[in-house]
């Protein structure tokens, strides 16, 4: 995906229009980068067992959120040549002459940002296509995203070799999640890359758990806010925005009051589980906004149990279970290709059948759902806002639909008019 027919010739001229500020060149590609991973290091988890993915670790660790004017104020700048400069830690200011027509993201939360902005076929790249998940397209006439189109930059490691071979105009990739996160590049061949390619922007968002990530968080809407600001698409993203805000007042209306909404234990399990990983709905993190949405309380706080994260990939029992006994279950590892009944028929009736996992609450009241994907976008987060407002609240909410499909799909497909809304 993205034009690939540029020649070696034409390169450098193609990358004229996509330069680092002088201050930020000066100071280094990473900003406040706390450690260097190894070249050709791998991470400390892997994709081939999902038991181990990396991308399930998680803590808590709170963080200051800027107010959406230092936002706005610091996202896009235009200069007196037609050109634009985006700001996002932690690598600070790129300068844009056009906008980027072939991107390279990491995680498929950036992913679905893109194809939110109508920008979908600029992307280039996925890190593991396992772990974006595209079953929310089916519903948006003429959105869709074609995985085997993607470059998967997961290979026991991270190589460079496929940056240089997609030749991308913009990596939107928080550096880190190469150095630190994965420990699989260093300092140095994030240079090499960044030199010889293009450059590197982006956060990672979808958690807040790791002592690296010492620099500013973004939200998922701050987040949002950036890529639009790249691929210079304000107006569909406040179309979006403005669609998003309109849900989350309209269910946040109708909750029921707090000491009325069940608590959650978020965790990784696999079909016929015996041992569960704790994912702490608590704390700063992309994938767990809508659950924030809906006033969803952590069932692991005060009790001791600690999210995954890079230094703590701990499991608990069910015994430990028992203890917490949740109100709710949330069961990640259980989102592609399975629908609710087929969820049921065997997660759920494994654990009713199970000795100890019968005696849980979540599973004597019925209230063990998948826990919904790693990497949530902002077309995500609207499927996400509803499906659990209805399973929760199943009695507040009896609609099929709570946002309008046909609208987003053609703000994504079509763009927005004059009067804001999407072009007919």
């Amino acid at each position: 995906m993205g034009d690939d027919s540029t020649t070696d010739g034409e390169a450098p001229t193609r990358r004229t229009f996509l330069t680092y500020g002088g201050a930020l060149a000066a100071a280094g590609l990473v900003a406040g980068c706390s450690s260097e991973g190894d070249a050709g290091a791998t991470p400390e988890e892997t994709p081939a067992s999902t038991e181990s993915d990396p991308a399930t670790r998680d803590a808590v660790t709170p963080t200051e959120t800027p107010t959406p004017a230092e936002t706005a104020a610091e996202t896009s700048n235009r200069s007196g040549d037609g050109g634009y400069s985006v700001t996002m830690e932690p690598v600070g200011t790129v300068e844009f002459d056009a906008v980027p027509q072939s991107i390279a993201p990491f995680t498929a939360d950036y992913i679905d940002m893109l194809v939110a902005l109508g920008h979908g076929d600029a992307v280039e790249s996925i890190w593991y296509r396992g772990r974006y998940k595209t079953l929310h397209y089916e519903e948006l006439d003429g959105v869709s995203m074609d995985l085997d189109g993607l470059t998967q930059l997961w290979a026991d490691g991270v190589p460079k070799e496929p940056f240089y071979e997609m030749d991308a105009d913009l990596h939107l990739i928080d550096p880190h999640a190469l150095t630190d996160w994965f420990q699989a590049w260093s300092q140095s061949d994030l240079e090499e890359v960044r030199e010889n390619v293009a450059p590197f922007v982006g956060n990672v968002v979808f958690r807040r758990t790791d002592e690296w990530h010492d620099y500013r968080y973004y939200s998922l809407y701050e987040a949002f806010e950036k890529v639009a600001a790249i691929v210079q698409e304000r107006e569909r993203f406040e179309a979006i925005r403005a669609m998003h805000d309109d849900l989350v007042a309209t269910v946040q209306s109708r909750l029921p009051a707090p000491d009325d909404r069940p608590n959650a234990a978020l965790v990784f399990a696999g079909e016929e589980p015996e041992e569960f990983s704790p994912y702490r709905l608590s704390g700063n993190g992309a994938n767990k906004e809508h659950f924030r949405t809906l006033g969803i309380a952590d069932a692991f706080a005060d009790t001791g149990v600690d999210g995954l994260s890079t230094s703590d990939t701990g499991t608990i029992d069910y015994e430990t279970m028992l203890e917490v006994d949740p109100d709710s279950l949330l069961l990640r590892y259980h989102e592609e290709g399975k629908t609710r009944e087929e969820f049921e028929a065997s997660v759920l009736d494994y654990l009713r059948d199970h000795e100890l996992g019968s005696q849980l609450t979540a599973v004597q009241e019925e209230r063990v759902f998948r826990g919904g994907p790693i990497y949530a976008g902002p077309l995500h987060n609207l499927f996400m806002i509803e499906r659990y407002a209805k399973a929760y609240f199943p009695e507040e909410f009896t609609e099929d639909r709570l946002f309008d499909r046909d609208e987003l799909a053609r703000i994504v497909t079509e763009g927005v008019d004059e009067s804001g809304e999407g072009e007919q």
